[in-house]
């Protein structure tokens, strides 16, 4: 993890996300950003949260079909 500019960038072979804190009209968020697939979701902590509420096997499972069914 390296930080440019005022963001976070996590990667390694198979992917790089850019990650940065934004403020919105409901607080504080988090920007999650994929610029080479073009993706990016904002979520609030929350959200944040409830991804340690979940068993590894279930990105697991998300990661076999990514972008959905065929």
């Amino acid at each position: 993890m390296k930080k440019e500019g005022n963001e976070w960038v996590v990667a390694n072979e198979f992917a790089r996300i850019h990650i940065k804190k934004i403020e919105t009209i409901n607080g504080m968020q988090l920007e999650i950003n994929s610029p080479r697939l073009g993706y990016k979701i904002v979520l609030d902590p929350l959200e944040l949260e409830s991804l340690t509420w979940q068993h590894k096997d279930l990105f697991t499972k998300l990661l076999e079909t990514p972008f959905g069914p065929q």
